[in-house]
């Protein structure tokens, strides 16, 4: 069934979150198959270059340090091929919800909640563990896009309601 309604402002910040999420789910995938092939000693010297040339204040500083070891860990430890794993399957799977959510596939969207609620959560307790920043942004990022999927879920039902 077609609607011929005018689009809310909801229903463009609903296009436009998608949108967003189908872009980052591209750009996990290709991140991680550029983690795949770029060797472990670009990306410690990339951050030693960052270091030496103090584009973060004191080369010996907190940050740098932590820069330094955070690197170190990253090219030499299972983090690397975690963050490939991670990225790999979060971008996939968001491009496939992405894909199902644009076609207006009914059953995937409890799905899209439910796979986006098990990234929070994951999101979360990850950060806890591993003191990141950023994906606790990832987590509240998701959590108003499972908002708006609900809000879609229930517009879409409705209009396909027959009327009474």
């Amino acid at each position: 069934m077609t609607s011929t309604r005018q689009k809310t402002g909801t229903d463009r910040a609903f296009a436009v979150a998608i949108a967003i999420k189908g872009i980052d789910g591209g750009l996990q995938f290709i991140g991680a198959l550029l983690l795949m092939v770029i060797p472990p000693t670009l990306i410690t010297g990339a951050a030693n270059m960052i270091i030496t040339r103090d584009l973060l204040g004191d080369p010996n500083g907190t940050l740098s340090t932590h820069l330094a070891e955070a690197a170190n860990h990253f090219a030499n430890g299972s983090s690397r091929w975690f963050a490939i794993f991670y990225l790999l399957a979060h971008g996939v799977i968001k491009l496939i919800l992405v894909w199902a959510l644009v076609k207006k596939v009914m059953w995937m969207f409890p799905v899209s909640v439910v796979v986006l609620a098990a990234f929070v959560v994951y999101e979360v307790w990850r950060a806890v563990h591993t003191h990141s920043i950023a994906l606790p942004i990832f987590a509240a990022i998701d959590v108003v896009i499972i908002t708006m999927i609900i809000r879609e879920y229930r517009k879409l039902r409705r209009e396909q309601q027959p009327a009474t």
